[in-house]
């Protein structure tokens, strides 16, 4: 198992394809390397591509009573610190949801580590509604039923048509459910709660890509306007029909957008 210990943590990696430039991927906020899955096969081809698991998910080191909180800072600088391990001095930087997220910090924080942007259904600030959704999967994380965390966050993540074409897909999911690590999970939620980055969107000149799924309901479309609006460079992409997870349920058009606008020169 490929493991890098960088900023004080263990980091499970992979790297994909043998391109020259780069790509860099960050996971959503309960999810894993594996979730890339259907995004490799377009993007080796012409790139590298840098799957990671943060510190809290996947095979990466789990946050322990007595550690300290995870922060955004924390997440940027644990990523930092793999491109120096890995000596990739500057990627594309990618990434869906709270991998999103993560993209704008870092990108704020590092400019100069980054190339283009991705950026899928993902917010610079957490408005009142999100903000009670989050707090809810805290509360039920730190319960520590694995089943209930399951069944309390799948149907923001998906649309209505996905759950009628895939419902015994995703009740099989409940067992890979119990793999999460709870504590971590807690963790990963209250620092989504302190993200707050709008206001400093307009510092960030990089080429970005904008992508939310026309009917996500965890993160509507109004915040990838937001992003949108306040970056110099950004374009936006509303996937039609898709919900949260629109690099599943949308996953050929997910593709076609993220390459197109990696090879864009």
């Amino acid at each position: 198992m490929p493991l890098k210990t960088v900023n004080g943590v263990d980091l499970y990696y992979e790297i994909h394809g043998e391109g020259k430039d780069v790509v860099i991927l960050n996971n959503g906020i309960i999810a894993s390397t594996a979730t890339w899955i259907n995004q490799l096969p377009t993007l080796t081809p012409e790139f590298r591509v840098l799957l990671y698991d943060m510190r809290g998910q996947g095979q990466s080191q789990k946050w322990q009573a007595g550690d300290p909180d995870y922060t955004w800072d924390t997440h940027a600088d644990d990523l930092a610190a793999l491109m120096d391990a890995l000596e990739i001095h500057a990627a594309h930087i990618g990434g869906i949801s709270y991998g999103g997220e993560l993209t704008m910090v870092f990108a704020h924080k590092y400019p100069e580590r980054c190339k283009k942007l991705v950026i899928a259904d993902s917010v610079s600030h957490v408005e009142p509604q999100l903000r009670a959704i989050a707090d809810s999967w805290a509360r039920v994380a730190a319960v520590g039923d694995h089943e209930l965390l399951y069944r309390v966050t799948w149907y923001w993540n998906f649309s209505e048509a996905f759950f009628k074409e895939h419902y015994d897909f995703l009740l099989s999911r409940i067992d890979a459910a119990r793999a999460l690590d709870l504590p971590s999970v807690e963790q990963l939620c209250r620092c989504f709660l302190s993200l707050d980055i709008t206001d400093e969107l307009e510092s960030v000149q990089h080429p970005a890509c904008v992508i939310v799924g026309e009917r996500d309901m965890l993160k509507p479309a109004h915040y990838a306007e937001t992003i949108a609006a306040r970056m110099p460079n950004a374009e936006i992409h509303v996937l039609p029909g898709a919900g949260h997870a629109s690099f599943w349920e949308a996953g050929d058009e997910f593709n076609r957008v993220v390459r197109n606008f990696l090879l864009a020169e």
